[in-house]
């Protein structure tokens, strides 16, 4: 008989210093091609939760980033600089420890019409010269890969312990995302089983809050604090990525954006989403841009929620 176990991911390496940059664009890639090609059979996917998790850990970090992670470290929990680990928590980097390759953003003076840096702006078309580059105001001119190491690759003092929910158990977490919509530019209502109008559905968000304007999430209450949790953040994410786009083919896709959002968020806490549902059939026939840009908005929608909800989550 056949074995029904999906086989583990080859970590991947960036070693070729000069083919670093094209080799972590290309793996980025190709992931999700394999990514696309599982959409087109209409299967869940592995593979996307693993990355989902990836993400849940590295909150703060690129799709990208969190992508060059998993498929080099999967097993990577914390990530910092060599200098980081030596200068901020007393811990060294093992010997022979592989570094894992992400990139960074360079920071610097660039043009005010080509938004290139000096060098690129020299070698440029653009014609831009009514202020000197040491007049130029700084900011985001590319990216550039930079090593950095999983707390598993290091020895030395012990961080500090977070104070989590346990799996599963939402903590006070639910007043905390309620709390978080204000900031977020939601307004929220949860309603009694007797006053819920919506059917099956567990939450809604369609329509805007008539006092402010906003759009308006609502849900309806249930005695299971980690699931309506995870509900108010899935429409909190339909709010900010999705509100008055009305274009009907792309109901499947923004559920699946949403869903993931919730996933990652609730991961984050500590709960255990595990009845998620990824439906990777609703992005069969994407182009690889598109999904860029979706995987994008996921892990910069997770981040902003998770930024407004702060933490960590007390215990109950």
């Amino acid at each position: 008989m056949a074995s029904t176990e999906q086989p583990q991911e080859r970590p991947v390496q960036f070693d070729d210093r000069e083919d670093r940059d094209d080799a972590m664009a290309t793996a980025v890639e190709t992931w999700i091609d394999d990514l696309l090609d599982e959409a087109g059979s209409a299967r869940t996917s592995e593979q996307f939760q693993a990355w989902l998790d990836m993400q849940a850990a590295f909150h703060d970090y690129s799709y990208r980033n969190s992508l060059l992670i998993k498929r080099q470290y999967p097993d990577a929990t914390r990530v910092a600089g060599y200098g980081t680990w030596q200068e901020e928590f007393d811990r060294q980097v093992q010997e022979g420890e592989q570094a894992i390759w992400i990139w960074a953003p360079i920071i610097t003076q660039r043009c005010p019409e080509c938004e290139n840096s000096e060098s690129y702006h020299e070698r440029s078309d653009c014609e831009y010269d009514e202020t000197p580059p040491d007049e130029w105001n700084r900011g985001l001119v590319g990216f550039k890969p930079v090593p950095v190491f999983d707390i598993s690759q290091t020895e030395g003092e012990p961080l500090p312990e977070l104070e989590t929910a346990t799996t599963g158990d939402a903590g006070n977490l639910v007043s905390q995302v309620l709390e978080a919509a204000d900031s977020l530019g939601v307004s929220v209502q949860v309603r009694s089983e007797a006053a819920w109008s919506y059917g099956e559905a567990s939450g809604v968000c369609h329509q805007p809050d008539p006092m402010t304007g906003q759009p308006l999430v609502e849900v309806v209450d249930r005695a299971n604090d980690a699931d309506l949790a995870t509900t108010l953040v899935h429409e909190y994410a339909h709010a900010i990525l999705h509100f008055d786009v009305e274009d009907e083919p792309e109901r499947a896709k923004r559920e699946l954006e949403a869903e993931a959002v919730a996933y990652i968020v609730g991961r984050h806490y500590g709960l255990d989403p595990s009845g998620s549902a990824f439906y990777l059939a609703a992005w069969a026939g994407e182009k690889l841009d598109a999904v860029r840009t979706r995987l994008a908005r996921i892990s910069s929608t997770a981040e902003e929620i998770i930024d407004a909800i702060g933490g960590p989550v007390s215990a109950a």
